[in-house]
């Protein structure tokens, strides 16, 4: 490998470590709100809870949806809250009690240290909730909504600057669904609706729910061609499973996220060109992760229960491969992924797990989620690698390494991070970093298990980093030995 600083991709926005709550199984309640736990606060969070959001230094979440927000009306989670309504939800068919809505997210998002990234119903509302929500979070006072919240205790406005225009608009699981011209539409006017209310925020088109999607890619160009003045990124979503129990190929699936990556740039850049544009869209990978352990379980889910246990996959070893394969190509693409959000944050398909009245714990994903978004700011470094390479049932030509590296020229240091995807050897890789003349090895992590199905509990982590990783560091030339399916972040400093 030859990783020098004038190989530059671009500076990385750090809203590509996002995450997403949504009103979902136990994400909200039971989750990050749970009163009379002994861990919450005066207001029902769980400080221990927060204190793991803060390990990941999360630095923006998407709230409140997901399928959800295609039906919530908004004005039944503000206000006093024995006065809020239950409500039918029927993105997940459970019972919606409206204990936690906009001010209370926004209260926990502060003490989280992180900011909102607000979705608004367009699936059964519109232009006129999005811009009453919009005022009623961002205007100080003087209106109807913002004197509102005012007298919901909320003096000072929220000052959301991100904000979703739906979600997946294009599936017919979503109440609400519509035509691309439909939701373009629709979609384009409640941005102009939103940005005379508040001309500082960044909006959020709905992009494919997937790259599988029959519409895929025309959908993007058609949303686009009515939005593309109005909004700043185009969304993309998707979910990988071991279903087939190929790990082989199940590493290999980044494969599939950088081909959707490309795809959606090139349709950016083509409707950019047909209205000559000098805008440059932007991407906002707002859903991903691994997704498929808890599939039987929640087709055995009771309907219209209270935050019943949904999408509480239990990742084992693998699954933390994947995901910081998936990580490394958000940093490959640097130029045009500036948000992405891992889909989600607490309890469902998330990093971190806990027990109603009891115990959290750190998911196996957890620890390369929090190395990127520790380590991995500053400025995305292209390494040219040469590696050898396998062929999967779906791929072929899958290198073996998957590697990002991030220059951070203030604190002069550089971390590289690495998969290594043999499922039989370990691989010893040279690097020549002679271009940071004056750095020295500090750390080298290590995330490896023998097993890979192996998974974490409240009592057991059984799969967790450390930091004894064979590397030396000579002349300029780097030799890292990485051992057989594992994750390493390897880090220099000056």
């Amino acid at each position: 490998m030859i990783l020098d600083k004038s190989y530059q991709i671009a500076k990385v926005d750090e809203r590509i470590y996002g995450s997403f709550i949504e009103h979902l199984g136990r994400a909200v309640y039971g989750g990050i709100y749970e009163p009379g736990h002994p861990e919450s606060d005066e207001q029902g969070f769980r400080r221990d809870v927060i204190n793991l959001v803060k390990d990941l230094q999360v630095p923006i979440v998407r709230y409140p949806g997901g399928n959800f927000v295609s039906g919530y009306n908004w004005e039944d989670g503000v206000g006093p809250k024995e006065n809020r309504p239950r409500r039918t939800e029927l993105a997940w068919r459970t019972i919606e009690t409206n204990q936690v809505g906009t001010n209370e997210f926004a209260d926990w998002a502060r003490k989280s240290n992180t900011e909102v990234m607000m979705a608004v119903n367009l699936g059964t509302r519109g232009i006129e909730a999005a811009k009453n929500l919009i005022e009623y979070c961002n205007l100080s006072g003087g209106t109807y909504w913002s004197d509102l919240r005012k007298s919901h205790g909320y003096e000072k406005p929220h000052n959301i600057k991100t904000w979703c225009l739906g979600n997946e608009m294009d599936g017919d699981w979503q109440v609400g669904q519509k035509t691309a011209v439909e939701y373009g539409r629709i979609a384009r006017e409640t941005a102009k609706a939103m940005r005379l209310v508040d001309s500082s925020i960044e909006l959020v088109a709905c992009g494919s729910s997937g790259s599988g999607m029959p519409t895929f890619p025309e959908w993007e160009a058609t949303v686009l061609d009515h939005t593309y003045n109005e909004v700043d990124f185009i969304s993309l979503h998707t979910y990988y499973g071991n279903q087939e129990n190929d790990p082989a190929n199940y590493l290999a699936k980044t494969m599939d996220m950088d081909n959707f990556i490309k795809t959606v740039i090139s349709t950016c850049d083509y409707i950019k060109s047909k209205h000559r544009s000098k805008k440059t869209m932007n991407l906002s990978f707002d859903e991903w992760n691994v997704w498929y352990h808890s599939n039987d379980a929640d087709k055995r889910i009771e309907p219209w229960s209270i935050a019943p246990p949904q999408l509480e996959d239990h990742y084992n070893f693998e699954d933390a491969l994947l995901v910081g394969s998936m990580l490394i190509t958000f940093l490959q693409h640097a130029d045009r992924v500036k948000m992405a959000c891992l889909a989600q944050l607490v309890n469902v398909i998330a990093p971190i797990m806990t027990e109603n009245n009891g115990r959290s714990w750190k998911q196996t994903i957890f620890y390369p989620y929090m190395h990127a978004s520790v380590y991995g700011r500053g400025i995305s470094l292209k390494p040219i690698i040469s590696s050898p390479k396998y062929d999967s049932k779906d791929f072929t030509d899958v290198p073996y390494i998957d590697s990002a590296a991030v220059y951070n020229e203030e604190n002069e240091e550089v971390t590289i991070f690495m998969v290594n995807k043999n499922l039989d050897d370990a691989i010893t890789i040279t690097s020549d970093v002679r271009s940071f003349e004056g750095y020295s090895l500090i750390e080298h992590i290590v995330l490896e298990n023998d097993d890979l199905k192996a998974v974490n509990t409240a009592d057991n982590q059984s799969v967790a980093p450390h930091t004894n990783g064979t590397s030396t560091l000579q002349n300029g030339m780097l030799e890292v030995r990485l051992s057989r399916t594992s994750w390493n972040v390897i880090r220099l400093k000056k």
